[in-house]
This record gives structure tokens, sequence and C-alpha cells, in this order.
């Protein structure tokens, strides 16, 4: 093996307390098998309640582990702490984006805590909108609103999981999402779910989800876009493997939603398609991710 982990064991962390804790054993398992395939020194660690490469969601991609990764100068896949941290956090992310001049959509922070004002707070906010929860990741506790009878549901299920909630403009258009692999971009992909929005569902459970690569969007648009999306990984500090979310819109206008730090790896995930598109295949992608390892 040419690489400077040669001879070293990779612990391939996985499973996590997240809501996201399904997706993340999946990921951990493909992670796993392709290092194994490659010759790799691999163990799997099931970070399971009441006890990185393969962690998503709170405590896994949100700065947690990455924090005691380089309390012990093990050094791991992925963004550092503070990038990590950022990028988990919608809040922080938004602000980010609005202070680095990233069109995102615009967007509005209630409390966790259900409260009278909640009404007031969006009787003037256009339908539709989506909310919520600030600090989840793979779809997880959101809902597009379409009339006002729908919101309380809404807020309630983002109040589910922690922290604030954001209610967001939603933009009517085409889902598109960016690989990007050590400040590179590798390409994008367009995805057409069956349902609504690339819920949850769509992303892991349904069958009849097109993916397009490259989208199917004039070349100027992918262009902006990829360069949108490689500004926003950029601004939040991220390192290694990433995947920005966006939006754009009917006429043409890119809006990133997040970054995410430890996208899903499976077989069948947005990066590893993006990365075949471009004659990657699964394993390779997974050592070259391994190769961006940090203790920072």
């Amino acid at each position: 093996m040419s690489h400077r982990f040669a001879g070293r064991r990779v612990a391939v962390v996985m499973g996590g307390l997240s809501a996201e804790r399904e997706v993340s054993l999946n990921t951990g398992a493909g992670v796993l098998a392709a290092l194994l395939e490659r010759s790799w020194d691999a163990v799997a660690i099931d970070w399971a309640p009441g006890t990185s490469l393969a962690l998503h969601g709170t405590y896994g991609e949100d700065g947690a582990v990455q924090g005691l990764c380089a309390s012990l100068q093990i050094p791991c896949t992925g963004s550092g702490i503070l990038a990590s941290a950022l990028a988990m956090d919608k809040v922080m992310s938004k602000r980010i984006f609005e202070s680095n001049g990233l069109p995102t959509p615009r967007w509005r922070l209630l409390p966790h805590a259900a409260s009278a004002g909640d009404a007031a707070a969006l009787a003037d906010w256009p339908l539709p909108y989506v909310v919520k929860p600030a600090n989840e990741g793979s779809s997880v506790g959101v809902t597009i609103v379409d009339t006002p009878d729908q919101r309380d549901a809404a807020l309630a299920l983002a109040r589910t999981f922690h922290g604030p909630v954001i209610v967001e403009e939603y933009i009517a258009g085409t889902e598109v999402f960016v690989g990007i692999l050590n400040d590179r971009v590798l390409g994008s992909v367009e995805v057409r779910p069956a349902t609504r929005f690339y819920d949850y569902e769509a992303k892991y459970k349904r069958t009849d989800t097109q993916y397009l690569i490259p989208p199917a969007l004039p070349a100027p648009v992918i262009e902006r876009t990829q360069d949108i999306a490689l500004a926003a990984y950029r601004a939040l500090g991220c390192t290694g493997h990433a995947r920005p979310d966006l939006r754009i819109s009917t006429a043409g206008a890119p809006f990133v939603l997040e970054v995410n730090t430890l996208p899903g790896l499976t077989k069948t995930s947005l990066l590893p398609k993006i990365a075949r598109s471009i004659g990657m295949d699964y394993p390779t992608l997974c050592e070259h991710i391994l190769e961006t390892a940090s203790t920072i």
C-alpha cells in the first residue's frame, strides 16, 4: 500500500446516537467491505447508545467525535472540529453563507419550545415554506407547508428533535447535489424523487428516485451551481469529502441549502454515484477519502 497509513489499523466508526443511526450503519458496512477488499486492516466499531469514517448526524458529524479524535491525536476523515460543527448547525451555516454573499433561501428562526407567538411569527411568511430542525441531517423532520392548517403539525414534528426550528423559503425547481473531494468538485447529480422532495423515504427506502449525471440543466447553470457549492464548502472551512445540497430555481438561480460534511457512503449514495460518473469506483473513493484523514 503506497499511502501514509500503510500497516496501520483503520477503524470504521458507525451507528452513533443520532436519528441517522440506521443510515450510518449502512454507510459503515459499505466502507468496511470496500477497505477489506483493498486489503486494509480495517475493523468496525458500532458506537451504540450507552457505550470516523462512517458516522452521520449529532455526535458524529457535528464536531464531537472529531474533537475526541483530535484530543487523542487520532487522524479522522472529513472536516475538522469547527467546520463540522458549523455545517451541522443550519443556523450558523446560513449566517456564514450570507456573510460570504452566497445565495441561500431566506429564513426565520423559531425556538425549540412551542410558543403562542408561532402563528404571529409566520403570519407574513408566504406559502409554501419549509420547516425543519436546525441540527439534523438526512432530511429528518422536514416538512413542506402548503396551507396554514399544516403549520402546527410541521412545527411539532421539527420540535421532536433537539435545537431550534428553521422556517425557510421554498425554492420551486430542481434539486442538485455536488460532490467535493479534497477541495475539488468531482461533479454533480440532479435528483428527481417521486415524493415531493428528496426526503428520508426517497433517499433510503424508495426505488423510484431518478438520478441524472450531469444534471439536465444548461451548462452555465451547472457551472454556477458547482462554483457556489465549492464556495460554501470553503466558507465553512471544510476539508476532505463533502456534499453541498442546492435548489435551482425555475429561473436557473442556485441556492445553497447546506453542506454535508459526512455524506452517505453506501454504494448507492450520491457521492459514490458522482465519483463513478468520472471513472472512480467505490473502493477507490473510500481510499481517497481515507487519504485525506487528519488530526485537526
